[in-house]
């Protein structure tokens, strides 16, 4: 019978005794609660500098559609939804395949340089000071096996507590796997120095920041390296209009509607929309992952 993973399997002792990252992980499961889960770290090299948005409008305009299809409902809803105890099951082309605790996962990278200030584009856009640490450093803990060439991720499926309906659930998602090693790619388990809302996808989420937000998938338990390209919710529900990579492409118009511009949330209803940027601003970092591809193709 195969032992389950521990923190201590895949983590030098020294690192293991870290006080001020055992300390972090706690905080980022919400252990010391609301009021004194504060995170002090500064930003990432990586991030934007422009103003993030307010933490009443990052928290208060969501998308988490097993709480509902408005805006709002998260916020209304997803109280419910019980995140503690928490673990992520990490299987397929990995050499230490298991159920790994939550506070676990957050110890595999550490605290230094984990808020990210990114931008998030949909239809609306928003910076978001997300804490959390960079995906490839959970991947390398686990141990990529060499034939790997995506990363499949599935969100929690508890319909007494998500009673969300018009989509297959549970929801799913995936990336390659350049991309999910990318520097820009992280799990969040936070933001604005407290510990990830439950309707921002608590405990635990993925970030593309070059990728519209429907890539982002929410309240992950289940992450598996796969050889083969992994199915998506909304690429299943609606192939013509969603495609696998949901990168930012402002010249690949949606068939409903068009991509080029986008409405920045908190600027006041009668501003004006500005320009979507090609991979939401984050070109010059990432777009040679898809040289020599048709971005209208693969989209």
């Amino acid at each position: 019978m195969r032992k389950t993973p521990t923190w201590a399997d895949v983590t030098p002792k020294a690192q293991f005794l870290r006080r001020r990252e055992v300390l972090a992980g706690a905080l980022a499961v919400g252990l010391a609660g609301p009021a004194a889960a504060r995170i002090d770290a500064r930003p990432s090299p990586l991030s934007t500098e422009a103003k993030p948005n307010t933490y009443e409008q990052i928290t208060s305009y969501n998308n988490f559609y097993e709480f509902g299809w408005d805006k709002d409902d998260p916020k209304a809803h997803a109280g419910r939804m019980t995140t503690d105890p928490w673990s992520v099951e990490i299987g397929g082309l990995v050499e230490r395949p298991g159920s790994y605790a939550l506070e676990d996962v957050l110890r595999m990278a550490p605290l230094e340089e984990r808020i990210y200030h990114f931008r998030c584009v949909e239809a609306w856009s928003m910076v978001i000071p997300w804490i959390g640490l960079p995906l490839s450093a959970v991947l390398d803990r686990a141990g990529v096996r060499p034939g790997a060439k995506f990363v499949a991720f599935e969100t929690l499926y508890r319909p007494s507590e998500m009673p969300g309906t018009g989509i297959d659930w549970p929801y799913v998602e995936g990336l390659r796997l350049d991309e999910a090693r990318h520097p820009l790619t992280i799990l969040a388990s936070g933001l604005y120095g407290e510990a990830l809302p439950k309707q921002n996808g608590a405990p635990l989420r993925l970030v593309v920041p070059w990728k519209y937000g429907f890539k982002s998938i929410k309240s992950i338990v289940k992450i598996t390296l796969t050889e083969d390209m992994p199915p998506t919710s909304w690429n299943r529900l609606q192939p013509s209009e969603y495609g696998f990579y949901a990168n930012v492409n402002p010249a690949v118009d949606h068939p409903r509607w068009s991509q080029a511009t986008e409405r920045v949330i908190g600027a006041g209803l009668l501003a004006a929309r500005v320009p979507t940027q090609p991979f939401n601003g984050y070109a010059d970092q990432v777009a040679g992952l898809y040289q020599g591809m048709d971005l209208r193709t693969f989209y």
